[in-house]
């Protein structure tokens, strides 16, 4: 499977698209996530974006409820919900017409464009692309239960990421199914489905169905 940040996500949809073209692969991009922040957001138009707090960027046309918490770095793109009790950490770039639930917590993230983790969810450590979806309760596991560094696995090729924490690098429109952990080094083509429940480990490749036991099949498409 190629897991090149160009096989994975279009570029048109988020404010890290010049920061993203530096690298070739998603992963090399998770430890500058909160320089970034604060080089775009020193420059997001005043008209658009309140700067309500140090290092926190908010666009004004989006809705924060009374009950969230937000930590610089942040960027909150336009129109973007961000609801009751909702947990942000820092190091998150939040893309336009996301949805970021209740309870939900992000920590060191790059959310493209309507990207919806609605409900209970855990995204550390990760990139997620344009119009990604996150079931209820999944989450992303972002360190090993052995503290080792993580490895990406991939079709029996094992790509090192010299990173302690890397969460999951998911595609463009892919949806991740109600209750799934994706394990540490996760990475999920574009427009692929994750079974409800399922833990994921490696990589998915692009219009696949990741099943429960780890079955992957393709997509069969009606025309």
């Amino acid at each position: 499977m190629k897991l090149t940040i160009a096989d994975l996500y279009d570029l048109d949809h988020t404010l890290a698209a010049d920061y993203l073209r530096q690298f070739t692969y998603p992963w090399e991009a998770l430890a500058g996530i909160g320089e970034l922040i604060l080089a775009l957001g020193a420059a997001l138009p005043a008209e658009d974006y309140e700067h309500t707090e140090e290092n926190i960027w908010i666009s004004r046309d989006a809705r924060i409820y009374p009950t969230a918490d937000i930590t610089g770095p942040c960027i909150i793109g336009r129109g973007t919900e961000v609801r009751p009790g909702a947990f942000i950490r820092g190091n998150a770039l939040v893309g336009c017409n996301c949805v970021v639930g209740n309870s939900t917590e992000l920590k060191n993230v790059i959310l493209f464009d309507n990207v919806q983790v609605p409900h209970y969810n855990y995204v550390g450590d990760s990139i997620l692309g344009y119009k990604a979806h996150m079931g209820a309760g999944s989450i992303t596991s972002n360190v090993k239960s052995d503290k080792a560094l993580v490895v990406i696995h991939n079709q029996g090729e094992d790509i090192p990421t010299g990173r302690k924490k890397v969460g999951a690098l998911i595609g463009d429109r892919v949806e991740v199914g109600c209750g799934s952990v994706l394990n540490p080094g996760t990475v999920v083509g574009r427009d692929s489905n994750i079974y409800p429940l399922s833990s994921v480990r490696g990589a998915v490749p692009a219009e696949c169905i990741y099943k429960q036991g780890g079955n992957i099949v393709p997509k069969q498409f009606d025309f």
